[in-house]
Parts: structure tokens; sequence; C-alpha cells
């Protein structure tokens, strides 16, 4: 019986010395006590600033040194737009240090998103800049084929004295370029690298056949060949002679969509 009380006033004792340094851990007492005083912030700085980061902290360390949490502060700072990773962590006495890195974004993706040069996705403001990176779009899990594709055709383009603007695929899988100039290309579905190669092999050729014109549409279905559709050749504008009133013109109607007749088979 005395063995089992002196284990229990040692447990007692053990406790009564614990529980007070286990509530000063927790914040339990003396929070305001050891309060954090200092930021250090270190980072890129060209989206994100410091005074940004000082506004998502600063609710996370109103306790003292010892009951600051580090991932409530690194998930307070990942939300900010940019922002791609964040580490956090303290030095004693009163120092809260946190690094972090912003997202570099490599293209947009669909209507309100952004993809960085990581490959992920990501939502962040608007900025003039950002219209320059080419366009993507397509189901999200996609994402890897979408870069794999502007990966395979952006150098056939630039050969060929193109640069590629954007790049989408359907849920049904079919695929659809757009060059920088304006011409949209149509894959589709059906060994569409294949396709893409011939076609930016042949385009120089293609377009010099046409002086004056520009490629509309490149639709690469075709299994011997492509339809194509070209802007109406440009002919000269007759002379008025001097002196003379032009003539009165009629309001200008808007073409209609080419129809399949104009549609050029251009074999391989």
């Amino acid at each position: 019986m005395n063995v089992i009380v002196r284990m229990f006033a040692w447990a007692l004792a053990l406790a009564l010395v614990a529980l007070p340094v286990v509530a000063v851990l927790n914040g339990w007492i003396a929070g305001d006590r050891w309060p954090m005083q200092r930021l250090q912030v270190s980072g890129p700085f060209q989206r994100v600033s410091a005074e940004q980061v000082r506004v998502a902290v600063l609710p996370q360390v109103r306790q003292g040194f010892f009951a600051v949490r580090m991932q409530p502060i690194r998930t307070a700072v990942q939300t900010l737009p940019w922002v791609e990773r964040v580490e956090v962590r303290k030095r004693w006495p009163d120092q809260l240090i946190v690094r972090f890195t912003e997202h570099r974004a490599f293209a947009r993706w669909g209507g309100s998103q952004l993809l960085s040069e990581q490959g992920r996705l990501f939502a962040a403001p608007g900025s003039p800049d950002l219209q320059t990176l080419p366009q993507f779009d397509g189901p999200i899990e996609r994402v890897p084929d979408v870069i794999a594709m502007y990966n395979q055709a952006q150098p056939l383009f630039t050969g060929a004295g193109h640069r590629l603007q954007a790049v989408s695929v359907s849920n049904r899988d079919s695929w659809s370029l757009r060059l920088q100039n304006g011409t949209d290309v149509i894959l589709g579905r059906n060994d569409p690298q294949r396709r893409l190669q011939r076609f930016a092999r042949l385009l120089p050729r293609l377009t010099a056949a046409r002086p004056g014109q520009s490629l509309l549409r490149a639709d690469l279905r075709y299994t011997n060949g492509f339809g194509l559709v070209w802007t109406p050749p440009q002919d000269a504008s007759p002379s008025v002679p001097p002196g003379s009133k032009p003539a009165t013109r009629a309001p200008a109607v808007p073409a209609p969509t080419p129809s399949p007749s104009t549609l050029q088979q251009a074999r391989t």
C-alpha cells in the first residue's frame, strides 16, 4: 500500500511540474508574455509585397512566442495570390521568419487561371504583361497533355516563321491551335502529332503560293490533305479622276461565313 501511495505522490508531483510548462507552451497561461515583436520576410517581391505578408501573418501572432503555431501562418501566407511555397520558423526570443517563393506564370489557362512553370494551376489578379502569355484550355486533368502539345508544336511553327499563341483540347479529345497571326489550326482527335508535323512542314510553301492573302483556318482532319480558308485577294482600288466626286457607296454588309465551297483541298 505504501508503494502505491508513493507512486501516486511521485505522479502528482511530476504533473504539478509539467502542467505549467505545458500551459505556457500552449498559450493557456501567460499568453501575453514573450510577445512576437519582429517579423523578417524574404522573397522575390515581384508579385507579392512584404506588407501583404505582414497583414496575413499578424492575426496569427497575437499570443506569445511559445503559443504561436507555424501551420496557420503557412496557410495564411499560402493563400495570397502568386505565393507558391512558404517556410516559417521562430527565433528566440521574439522573431518570426517567413520565406516564400512566387509562381512564375508560363501560360494563361481558361478564363481566370494561370499555369506556372512547374505545371500548377493557380488563380491570380490579371496584369497587362500576362496578356502576352500563351492561352491554354481544356479539362484540368489534361494539363500535362496540353503542355506536351505546346512543347512539341512551338518549335515546328517557329521553324516555319510563326509563333504559337493558343492550345486547347476539348472534352472529346479534339485538339485545336491558334497562331499569333490569327490562323486557327484544327487537329482533331486522330493522330494529331503526325498531322501537325506534316502541316508545319508545308506551311511556308502554302503561304508563299498565295501572296497578299492570309490563312484564316486550316482543317487537318482530312486523310490526304488540308482544308484551307484564305482571306480574299487584295484587289487594286479603282482610280478616281482628279476633281471628280467619288461615287456614293451603299452601307457595308458583313461578309457571310465562308461556305464549304470556299475551302481549298491542299494535298501533300
